[in-house]
């Protein structure tokens, strides 16, 4: 009997103890939720940006992978969203604080909250649920003492309530176009423009052009770069390694010496390992402009007005004032030019 009073009063002494460590957790939360409310009045998101972000981040196939889950039910298969997939968006939706969040504990159980919260517009949903400390096994039911087997539990037990309070409080559409964005990401492959611009950099790096010096051609960070940037770039990395221009017709070069182009793999482009052409094999400047005006025809106002947007002619200048540079860098890639300000 004594010995059965020692274990009641134990137990008794830890549920006491682990609950007085939750009661301190929660006033540190509540502390911490108080200060990001702050942060998110004076920082509001941007919802255009926001939106950016989650598409980007469904680009990536490690996510998209991961994007939803499916089960049978009825004869028929139930799919959704993924746990992964909602994380992603709540942290890239901004001003959002989810988790899950152990209220109390007692001999064998703990209440749990799963919730999710917009800071911004006070906009909340929470689960309350109860989690045994049991995990069922072939041989029966086994009872959980050790805290890391009782924390692993909680978390699984959680997660489907955690992520059904971030879909609640994610706008419904900005969720679908996400999901459309990681099917169509796994049909096409296609990369985040950010790991584009990457394998560009490497590729421009091995004939001794850095980032600086491409930052200061394009006049804006790397990190800003859009599609038709991306083009122009791999159009001035072809002429380049074929040989048909130099690095000085476009950068402002350092102290590094020039390197002999060497295979990348990026995106539409193929690198392929030839040799850089001497400057005997160059088309002289006559044929390069009759080439040109061949190519462009029709499209003539189309590649003026680009020239003069893009600071390649002046006001008042006409094709006739175009650089043998530029002429070559549209040479280069002429469908995929004339496509990108059609």
């Amino acid at each position: 009997m004594n010995k059965l009073n020692n274990e009641t009063n134990l137990a008794n002494i830890s549920a006491t103890s682990n609950t007085n460590i939750i009661s301190t957790e929660q006033s540190r939360k509540t502390a911490e939720v108080q200060a990001a409310m702050t942060v998110a009045k004076k920082y509001p998101r941007d919802q255009n940006i926001s939106f950016r972000n989650i598409i980007e981040s469904c680009k990536r196939k490690t996510l998209a992978e991961k994007a939803t889950y499916a089960y049978p039910r009825g004869g028929g298969m139930v799919v959704g969203p993924s746990i992964r997939l909602a994380e992603v968006l709540a942290q890239q939706w901004g001003n959002i604080d989810f988790g899950l969040l152990e209220l109390d504990r007692s001999i064998g159980e703990s209440s749990v909250m799963a919730y999710c919260w917009d800071l911004e517009t006070n906009t909340r949903r929470t689960t309350v649920f109860q989690v045994r400390h049991i995990r069922d096994t072939r041989q029966g039911p086994k009872k959980l003492t050790d805290e890391r087997d009782i924390y692993e539990l909680v978390a699984n037990m959680g997660a489907r309530r955690m992520r059904a309070c971030i879909l609640n409080v994610i706008p419904a559409d900005i969720t679908e176009e996400a999901l459309k964005q990681c099917a169509l990401t796994l049909s096409t492959g296609v990369e985040p423009i950010a790991d584009r611009c990457r394998k560009m950099v490497n590729a421009f790096t091995s004939i001794s052009v850095t980032i600086e010096m491409l930052e200061e051609y394009l006049t804006y960070k790397l990190s800003s770069i859009n599609e038709e940037g991306l083009n122009q770039l791999r159009s001035i990395y072809t002429s380049i390694k074929d040989g048909e221009t130099t690095r000085d017709s476009y950068f402002t070069i350092t102290s590094l010496p020039a390197k002999e182009a060497r295979t990348e793999d990026d995106d539409n482009v193929v690198f392929e390992a030839e040799p850089i052409k001497s400057k005997k094999s160059r088309k002289n400047k006559k044929t390069i402009a009759e080439e040109f005006k061949k190519v462009i025809q029709g499209h003539e106002a189309a590649v003026e007005a680009y020239a003069l947007e893009s600071g390649w002619i002046k006001q008042g200048e006409g094709m006739g004032n175009l650089k043998e540079a530029y002429m070559q860098s549209i040479l280069s890639q002429p469908q995929a030019f004339l496509k990108s300000i059609s």
